[in-house]
Protein backbone atom coordinates (compact mmCIF):
# COMPACT_ATOMS: atom_id res chain seq x y z
CA UNK A 1 0.00 0.00 0.00
CA UNK A 2 2.93 2.31 0.93
CA UNK A 3 4.20 1.83 -2.83
CA UNK A 4 0.70 2.44 -4.28
CA UNK A 5 0.19 5.71 -2.20
CA UNK A 6 3.89 7.01 -3.64
CA UNK A 7 3.13 6.50 -6.60
CA UNK A 8 -0.41 8.62 -5.74
CA UNK A 9 1.52 11.62 -4.57
CA UNK A 10 4.21 11.57 -7.18
CA UNK A 11 1.65 11.63 -10.10
CA UNK A 12 -1.63 13.51 -9.01
CA UNK A 13 -0.18 15.96 -6.47
CA UNK A 14 3.08 17.43 -8.22
CA UNK A 15 4.05 19.10 -5.24
CA UNK A 16 4.75 16.15 -3.34
CA UNK A 17 7.91 16.13 -5.34
CA UNK A 18 9.03 19.05 -5.01
CA UNK A 19 8.90 18.80 -1.09
CA UNK A 20 10.49 15.61 -1.32
CA UNK A 21 7.42 13.87 0.58
CA UNK A 22 8.12 10.26 0.98
CA UNK A 23 5.29 7.36 2.60
CA UNK A 24 7.27 6.10 5.85
CA UNK A 25 4.93 4.16 7.13
CA UNK A 26 0.95 2.73 6.90
CA UNK A 27 -0.79 0.75 9.49
CA UNK A 28 -4.82 0.17 9.53
CA UNK A 29 -5.11 3.53 11.94
CA UNK A 30 -1.81 5.53 11.23
CA UNK A 31 -0.10 7.21 8.48
CA UNK A 32 3.73 9.09 8.76
CA UNK A 33 4.85 10.91 5.92
CA UNK A 34 8.20 12.79 5.99
CA UNK A 35 9.77 15.66 3.91
CA UNK A 36 13.60 16.70 4.19
CA UNK A 37 14.20 19.71 5.82
CA UNK A 38 16.81 20.43 2.39
CA UNK A 39 13.81 21.19 0.47
CA UNK A 40 11.53 22.66 2.51
CA UNK A 41 13.89 25.37 4.48
CA UNK A 42 13.28 28.57 5.02
CA UNK A 43 15.07 32.15 5.91
CA UNK A 44 15.66 30.85 9.38
CA UNK A 45 16.98 27.74 8.89
CA UNK A 46 14.04 25.96 9.93
CA UNK A 47 10.92 23.94 8.07
CA UNK A 48 8.44 26.90 6.07
CA UNK A 49 5.02 27.03 7.32
CA UNK A 50 3.75 26.14 3.97
CA UNK A 51 5.79 23.17 4.09
CA UNK A 52 4.53 22.32 6.84
CA UNK A 53 1.08 22.78 6.56
CA UNK A 54 1.40 20.95 3.06
CA UNK A 55 3.16 17.56 4.94
CA UNK A 56 0.12 17.64 7.41
CA UNK A 57 -2.66 18.03 4.54
CA UNK A 58 -1.11 15.60 2.55
CA UNK A 59 -0.58 12.95 5.33
CA UNK A 60 -4.60 13.29 6.35
CA UNK A 61 -5.58 13.26 2.57
CA UNK A 62 -3.32 9.90 2.09
CA UNK A 63 -4.60 8.21 5.29
CA UNK A 64 -8.23 8.61 3.66
CA UNK A 65 -7.38 7.71 0.41
CA UNK A 66 -5.93 3.89 1.86
CA UNK A 67 -8.74 3.42 3.36
CA UNK A 68 -11.03 4.25 0.22
CA UNK A 69 -8.63 1.86 -0.85
CA UNK A 70 -8.97 -0.90 1.88
CA UNK A 71 -13.11 -1.27 0.71
CA UNK A 72 -12.33 -0.83 -2.82
CA UNK A 73 -13.77 2.19 -3.03
CA UNK A 74 -13.07 5.39 -4.94
CA UNK A 75 -13.74 9.12 -4.77
CA UNK A 76 -12.51 12.64 -4.43
CA UNK A 77 -10.37 13.78 -1.78
CA UNK A 78 -10.76 17.58 -0.39
CA UNK A 79 -9.98 19.53 2.32
CA UNK A 80 -12.59 21.58 3.49
CA UNK A 81 -11.71 23.40 6.37
CA UNK A 82 -7.94 23.27 9.02
CA UNK A 83 -6.44 24.76 11.36
CA UNK A 84 -2.65 25.24 11.98
CA UNK A 85 -0.79 25.58 15.24
CA UNK A 86 2.44 26.03 14.57
CA UNK A 87 4.07 25.43 18.39
CA UNK A 88 7.66 25.37 17.56
CA UNK A 89 10.25 25.96 14.10
CA UNK A 90 11.01 22.41 13.08
CA UNK A 91 14.99 22.44 12.02
CA UNK A 92 15.08 18.52 10.85
CA UNK A 93 13.28 16.39 8.92
CA UNK A 94 9.59 16.82 8.86
CA UNK A 95 7.51 13.69 10.15
CA UNK A 96 3.95 14.01 10.18
CA UNK A 97 1.89 11.12 11.73
CA UNK A 98 -2.18 11.39 11.55
CA UNK A 99 -4.44 8.48 13.11
CA UNK A 100 -8.13 7.69 13.24
CA UNK A 101 -9.00 7.75 16.88
CA UNK A 102 -11.24 4.52 16.88
CA UNK A 103 -11.94 1.87 14.43
CA UNK A 104 -15.50 3.56 14.97
CA UNK A 105 -14.01 6.48 14.20
CA UNK A 106 -13.30 5.66 10.39
CA UNK A 107 -16.24 3.36 10.18
CA UNK A 108 -19.26 5.82 10.43
CA UNK A 109 -17.34 7.82 7.97
CA UNK A 110 -17.00 4.74 5.39
CA UNK A 111 -20.88 3.75 6.32
CA UNK A 112 -21.89 7.46 5.72
CA UNK A 113 -19.73 7.22 2.13
CA UNK A 114 -21.47 4.20 1.07
CA UNK A 115 -25.06 5.17 1.47
CA UNK A 116 -24.63 8.61 0.53
CA UNK A 117 -21.57 8.92 -1.91
CA UNK A 118 -20.64 11.70 0.25
CA UNK A 119 -18.61 12.02 3.52
CA UNK A 120 -17.10 13.88 6.13
CA UNK A 121 -14.25 13.33 8.83
CA UNK A 122 -11.83 15.59 10.94
CA UNK A 123 -8.33 14.21 11.07
CA UNK A 124 -5.47 15.68 13.38
CA UNK A 125 -1.69 15.30 12.21
CA UNK A 126 0.93 16.02 14.10
CA UNK A 127 4.80 16.98 13.25
CA UNK A 128 7.26 16.06 16.49
CA UNK A 129 10.85 17.49 16.40
CA UNK A 130 13.28 16.64 18.86
CA UNK A 131 10.70 14.52 21.28
CA UNK A 132 8.52 17.61 20.87
CA UNK A 133 5.33 18.58 19.28
CA UNK A 134 6.28 21.33 16.51
CA UNK A 135 3.29 21.53 14.82
CA UNK A 136 -0.58 19.96 15.37
CA UNK A 137 -3.06 20.13 12.35
CA UNK A 138 -6.73 19.92 12.10
CA UNK A 139 -8.72 19.23 8.76
CA UNK A 140 -11.87 18.91 7.94
CA UNK A 141 -11.98 16.34 5.18
CA UNK A 142 -14.69 15.79 2.71
CA UNK A 143 -14.82 12.55 0.08
CA UNK A 144 -17.80 12.69 -2.49
CA UNK A 145 -18.19 10.55 -5.81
Amino acid sequence: MIEILQDVLNSEIPLTKALGVKVVEYTENGLTLCAPLENNINHKCTAFGGSLYSVSVLTGWGLIYLLLKKYDLTGHIVIQESNTKFIKPVDSTITSKCSFNSHEHYDKFIKMYKRKGKARITLESHIVCDGKTSVIFTGNYVVHT
